[in-house]
């Protein structure tokens, strides 16, 4: 550029907010104070200086090929992330767009720079406290498990113990007994502690159903959906039971939850009269899809999310899987489980 145009150009861009910089022969020939100031430098430090020394060490091979595709016309714009290197020595990271342009009848990059150490900081930060809370939801869910399972066992095992116990010594009293009166309060004693025993059964199944331990995931499915068609007089279907799985106790467990818990949505909220769930392997996947005929995808908190969903895909995403959401064929709703499967699952 002659004089006359370099003078109004300077007058644009000295005072810009963003970075601008000129770069011809592999060396700065113009840089604003914003850019400069990004690497510790004023602008009369900066020009006259090789690119190179403006790029962390690890970088200035890039940051040179970059420059050449741009002035040879193979490029002719681009638009990246680099780490800077500061006056001090430490990293600056910027997001640069470069573009070639005649400077003073030569080819040169004219660009502009930002500062985005700062945003990519806070993303970082971001980024580490969802892992935490990631880590805390999969503890949590962890310790939940061993307390159910240490509930029921204390439930069927003492409790259970307990009331069989009652139960025989009632009979022993309704065998020595020989007045009617008494007989029927036996009876009825014996009923109630019959019962007992049953919902004690019932309340440890839930906490922790055996058969997921000892026959595998099929049966707990099966045994699931008989149990829930039976309280809320929904047909239910279980395809692919003869799927063979040797699922890791954890992930079995977890995908059991899903399922238990994609259930309790749809008898509390779906208003369905079926329900289907379709489990097959393909590859290293497992795939498991929930779908009922009810009134469709179900209602979202103010933050878009539905609590129920986010559980779900919290349990899939511990063990690298992921649940998704859809319109059901019936009209209803499809969850869909994906959970990769470890060498001798499948």
């Amino acid at each position: 550029m002659d004089d006359e145009i370099d003078i109004p150009f300077r007058g644009i861009v000295a005072q810009s907010l963003a970075g601008m910089y000129v770069i011809q022969d592999e060396v700065f020939q113009y840089v604003n104070a914003t850019f400069a100031g990004m690497l510790g430098y004023t602008p009369e430090e900066m020009t006259g200086m090789h690119l190179r020394q403006a790029v962390v060490p690890e970088l200035q091979d890039e940051a040179v090929a970059n420059y050449h595709r741009r002035v040879s016309g193979e490029t002719p714009s681009i638009r990246y992330m680099t780490s800077g290197r500061h006056k001090l020595g430490h990293a600056v990271h910027l997001e640069v767009h470069g573009s070639s342009l005649l400077y003073r009848g030569r080819p040169a990059v004219v660009g502009v720079g930002i500062n985005i150490t700062e945003q990519l900081r806070q993303q970082e930060e971001l980024r580490q406290s969802r892992e935490r809370l990631r880590e805390l939801a999969a503890y949590i869910n962890q310790v939940r498990e061993e307390q159910r399972a240490r509930i029921s066992r204390e439930l069927h095992d003492v409790v259970g113990g307990m009331l069989t116990s009652i139960k025989l010594d009632i009979q022993r009293i309704r065998r020595r007994n020989s007045d009617a009166g008494i007989e029927s309060i036996v009876v009825g004693v014996l009923d109630l502690v019959q019962e007992s025993i049953e919902v004690v059964r019932s309340i440890s199944e839930d906490l922790r159903p055996g058969v997921l331990d000892h026959l595998g995931l099929q049966a707990a499915l099966a045994g699931a959906l008989r149990q829930f068609s039976e309280r809320t007089e929904i047909a239910c279907e279980l395809q692919g039971e003869n799927v063979s799985l040797q699922l890791a106790q954890a992930k079995a467990t977890a995908i059991y939850r899903i399922c238990q818990e994609a259930l309790t949505n749809i008898a509390r909220h779906a208003s369905a009269s079926s329900v289907i769930v379709r489990m097959h392997c393909a590859g290293d996947r497992l795939r498991i899809e929930i779908e009922d005929n009810g009134r469709g995808l179900p209602s979202l908190t103010p933050t878009g999310k539905s609590i129920g969903l986010l559980s779900m895909a919290e349990r899939a995403r511990e063990f690298g899987g992921s649940l998704s959401a859809r319109a059901g064929e019936a009209g209803g709703t499809c969850l869909i489980v994906d959970i990769p499967l470890e060498e001798g699952e499948a």
